[in-house]
């Protein structure tokens, strides 16, 4: 009979012990000194965190102090990247399906498991144990993930570490400038709304972003796209929107919003030369009211019922283009079950039209917004690629309904919402 890991180990860990681990840590050893103190209170043979590539389609085993010769992982001072592609088995499967696994290989058992902030994919935690674990022993050591996950987060600001790891190809500088406009999480969960946003960068950076923000009864989103490529559109990008940001964080309405990205972009640039198109709006979390502005960019897609259609918007003009004149507004109002997709022209134009995104749209709509990006990203890639001529963004907002305290979660995501198990795409087919 197996023996099993006995749930007194596990039961031990103390909060309040992990926490001063990691404030005794610096914060390149602080995941370290977490995974160290979970595999001694388990008998682990061993224990791995693997942080998620920023390409999403890949996990990045971090080691220290390794030596000698470290085959196809990229080597910064005594700390290794290793990149393990998405090929359909349990590494991927855990982290999709956001649920823990636990593989016997050998006399051994080796237990994955997500380490997940409201819905945001970070990594995964895997360890090898001797024994079978129980039931209460594999959700302790999911809950050990989902502490892991505030570690990272917390520790991330103040080194380069995870970043480095998550980059499997270099950045030049205006990816850099772009990189820095997008919000720190691509995917945020509430009881009412499930988002999550991608960006599938061009060869040079064409000045597409996406941004979010929760307040306490709002939800503000962009999609923007400056014009041009390379520094300088990164750099339009930038006034664009930190135009955005600072009238938002100054409680300005959505129209004075746009009005303030407006002459950001004018009050630092010659006449015509810069300018951005947007798509701007703050969805009300208490009735499910959307109220938009459409600054020259293409409509976004409301799927309902199993319909897939453009929302028309009234036209303005781009930001950037013309000194204080209003922008219209317009609303649409959201039903339980609804999937709004915000993109930007890269989406849609030269080689991405090929993709028919309404019928893709159709298809995927079983799937949690983070892997509808994913999946979208994969096949514009596989349309429009492998080097995409422009930026492809979206963002992808599921409205549940239901704004209040009623958010079902378990180890940093809601297993309600989650894709189930995921296959690989053969060829990018869906």
């Amino acid at each position: 009979m197996l023996r099993r890991v006995s749930e007194s180990a596990m039961s031990s860990m103390d909060l309040d012990d992990v926490l001063l681990a990691v404030e005794k840590a610096a914060p390149v050893d602080a995941v370290e000194a977490v995974t160290r103190s979970i595999g001694a209170r388990l008998d682990a043979l061993w224990v791995s965190f693997l942080v998620a590539d920023m390409s999403g389609r890949a996990l990045v085993r971090l080691a220290h102090n390794a030596i000698g010769e470290v085959g196809d992982g990229r080597r910064q001072d005594r700390d290794v990247a290793l990149v393990l592609p998405f090929d359909g088995g349990p590494q991927e499967q855990a982290l999709r399906a956001q649920r823990v696994l636990v593989e016997q290989i050998g006399d051994r058992y080796v237990v994955r498991a997500p380490v997940t902030q409201r819905g945001e994919a970070i990594g995964l935690l895997e360890m090898a144990l001797s024994a079978a674990p129980s039931d209460e022993a594999v959700q302790r050591v999911s809950r050990a993930a989902h502490t892991l996950a505030f570690v990272v987060i917390a520790n991330r600001r103040h080194t380069d570490l995870f970043e480095w790891g998550q980059r499997t190809t270099p950045f030049t500088l205006a990816a850099e400038i772009q990189r820095r406009l997008l919000p720190e999480s691509f995917t945020c969960e509430a009881d009412s709304f499930t988002l999550s946003a991608w960006l599938e960068p061009a060869a040079n950076i064409g000045g597409d972003t996406f941004d979010y923000s929760l307040a306490r009864d709002l939800l503000h989103l962009s999609v923007t796209d400056a014009v041009g490529h390379g520094v300088d559109s990164a750099l339009t990008a930038t006034l664009c929107v930190s135009g955005l940001r600072n009238a938002r964080r100054r409680g300005a309405t959505l129209h004075e919003q746009a009005l303030a990205a407006n002459q950001a972009i004018l009050d630092n640039s010659s006449p015509g030369s810069l300018f951005a198109t947007g798509l701007l709006g703050r969805l009300d979390l208490t009735t499910g009211t959307l109220d938009l502005v459409n600054a020259g960019h293409p409509a976004p897609l409301l799927v309902r019922a199993g319909t897939v259609r453009p929302v028309a918007l009234p036209a303005n003009r781009p930001l950037g283009v013309l000194p204080r004149k209003p922008y219209r507004e317009s609303r649409l109002s959201l039903q339980p079950g609804d999937r709004l997709v915000m993109l930007t022209d890269g989406m849609l134009e030269r080689g991405a039209a090929g993709l028919d995104l309404p019928d893709r749209l159709r298809n995927l709509v079983a799937l949690h917004p983070r892997e509808v990006v994913r999946v979208l990203g994969d096949l514009v890639l596989d349309v429009a690629g492998p080097v995409l001529p422009d930026d492809a963004c979206l963002l992808v907002l599921d409205w549940h309904g239901g704004h209040g305290d009623t958010r079902s979660t378990a180890a940093g995501a809601d297993p309600s919402r989650a894709s189930g198990t995921v296959h690989p795409l053969p060829n990018g087919a869906v």
